[in-house]
């Protein structure tokens, strides 16, 4: 439903405005994208982020992005660098600066260290031909057509834009480094995927009190056991050996089709016999993707052949 509000008019042009100055960098991105990209790969230290207001605080968010997708970055203010801050730049860094109008003053007064350092320096900016475009080894323009403020004075769609084409060296840098999933983890320990890409089974399990039967165990000890190990499942256990599982499933479809003869069975009769096992060393990730590919909640933990354990799904965001 299209409902007329002034409000939600307002919100719809800015929406129409930024998304319209993203896809313009479709046409704008260009061989300096590409060699800002191989600068980048081939330091050997950091990318040191550099800019004043909202330029200064998107640089900061891009500095962060690439800092947990495998590019050592950091931010650097040019009013501390310009006051003593500069010798945290050092010779294997890679610069950044950014400056709509690639004239900011105080991101210029840095250039001339960058520049007799010799340390490679790439700018971003709405101006191709400014000053900050022409002493930059590689420029990333980022001109927009308008801004989203109705006053054209607040930084909207050219802030957006710059936020955009920080996230595209990233996922280009990302691409060319193979980054992957379990990188991503690393700098990521305390989120949902961290946890579970960097947490074995192991450390997961549930080790104690383990729902056990015998071969030859009855129906009553079977349930029973079941209801007291929580697990919604028994295992077969047979001279140490892990011979089958019994699960809430198994149980319901042994009593359709067993129905009153179910209670004079034993639980080798309506076992899952030869379950899926795996080792307390593989990982909660690769854990959570067998459990989905078999379409199963539990996997047996076993080592050498002696049962130590029991995963469940609901353990990988633990």
């Amino acid at each position: 439903m299209n409902i007329k509000n002034p409000y939600l008019d307002a919100a719809r042009e800015v929406f129409r405005i930024e998304a319209k100055s993203i896809s313009d960098l479709i046409k704008l991105v260009d061989d300096e994208f590409v060699k800002a990209v191989k600068l980048i790969l081939k330091s050997n230290g950091r990318l040191v982020i550099s800019g004043v207001g909202k330029s200064g605080l998107i640089g900061r968010k891009i500095s962060a992005t690439l800092a947990s997708t495998g590019t050592p970055s950091m931010f650097l203010h040019p009013v501390e660098a310009f006051h003593g801050d500069l010798g945290m730049i050092r010779k294997e860094d890679v610069v950044l600066g950014i400056s709509y109008s690639g004239e900011t003053e105080e991101l210029l007064k840095i250039i001339p260290f960058i520049r007799s350092a010799k340390i490679p320096f790439i700018g971003i900016s709405g101006a191709p031909k400014s000053t900050l475009a022409r002493n930059s080894d590689a420029h990333l323009n980022v001109k927009v057509y308008k801004e989203a403020c109705p006053l054209e004075l607040a930084p909207t769609s050219s802030t957006t834009a710059t936020l955009a084409m920080g996230d595209a060296l990233a996922v280009a840098l990302m691409k060319a480094r193979n980054f992957q999933p379990h990188d991503f983890a690393q700098f990521h320990p305390g989120g949902s995927l961290g946890r579970r890409l960097l947490t074995t089974v192991e450390s997961c399990m549930r080790k104690d009190k383990l729902p056990v039967v015998k071969p030859t165990d009855g129906m009553k000890q079977v349930i029973g056991t079941m209801n007291s190990g929580r697990l919604g499942m028994a295992i077969v256990i047979d001279n140490h050996k892990i011979k089958g599982i019994i699960t809430d499933g198994d149980l319901r479809r042994a009593m359709d089709k067993y129905e009153a003869g179910l209670v004079t069975m034993k639980a080798q009769q309506i076992m899952t016999p030869k379950p899926r096992v795996i080792s307390k060393n593989m990982m909660m990730a690769e854990a959570e993707e067998k459990m989905n590919e078999h379409k199963i909640t539990s996997l047996l933990v076993a080592e050498k052949g002696k049962l130590i354990g029991v995963v469940q799904i609901y353990n990988v965001s633990l």
